[in-house]
């Protein structure tokens, strides 16, 4: 198991480098305030009407960076420092999450794909480990232990298809928020530079996951390949 505690420690260092690096990067645009004067909130309803998207809300949630989209719900949730602020990091990330809505309003086919899994993988990833770990504590004494690891690491690689699956469709909100910024004139050259640095900075922590997850899939799956 110690290859696993090394890939383990790998993924968490760089998980914390990328996780510090975008906390920083967001201080730092939440001071280049917006010329336009537009809050977070009103960019989010801006960018809704202007896509003609009447049945989406955006409220305020607590925290920070806790910004997402509900689907469900069908609201916009902005954190305390993204809602009400006027600055480029507030406007990269509530366009953001107005692209996810977009995307939703489209029935854009990443989004819809990572939907329908979430069910799936919100069982599979909570006892995918579990199972693992008793198929390789019962390896070492039955047979079975290798029929319980393998339908471990299918377990994981729901979880692990699901993240690669997210990349697609974090980019592609990015994507339509920047372009929707500069088509439409809401930030200058420097504030849509703050802004376009603030969102690949958040891409890197879905990649990373994705990154990390792929390793640790393929470190079990050599174990089970390895069994005999």
């Amino acid at each position: 198991m110690l290859g696993y505690y090394i890939i383990a420690g790998l993924i968490f260092i760089v998980s914390m480098y990328v996780s510090n690096k975008l906390k920083s990067k967001f201080k730092k645009y939440s001071k280049v305030h917006l010329q336009n004067g537009m809050s977070g909130k009103e960019l989010a309803e801006k960018m809704l009407r202007d896509n003609n998207i009447n049945d989406v809300k955006v409220i305020s949630t607590p925290g920070m960076l806790t910004d997402h989209y509900n689907p469900q719900k069908k609201t916009i949730n902005l954190s305390e420092g993204v809602y009400s602020q006027r600055n480029a990091a507030a406007a990269a990330v509530a366009t953001h999450e107005t692209g996810h809505a977009i995307q939703h309003a489209n029935a854009y086919s990443w989004l819809t794909m990572r939907s329908q899994l979430v069910p799936v993988v919100s069982v599979a990833s909570r006892f995918s480990q579990w199972v693992i770990f008793g198929g390789l504590i019962l390896m070492a004494t039955t047979a079975i232990g290798s029929t319980v690891l393998l339908i471990g690491i299918i377990m994981f690689g729901m979880g692990t298809l699901f993240s690669f699956i997210t990349l697609p469709v974090e980019y592609d909100a990015s994507k339509r928020a920047l372009a929707w910024l500069e088509t439409e004139n809401m930030v200058s050259g420097q504030e849509h530079e703050a802004a376009e640095d603030s969102l690949k900075w958040a891409a890197r922590t879905y990649v990373v996951a994705a990154v990390g997850s792929l390793a640790t899939l393929l470190y079990f799956l050599s174990i089970y390949m390895g069994r005999d």
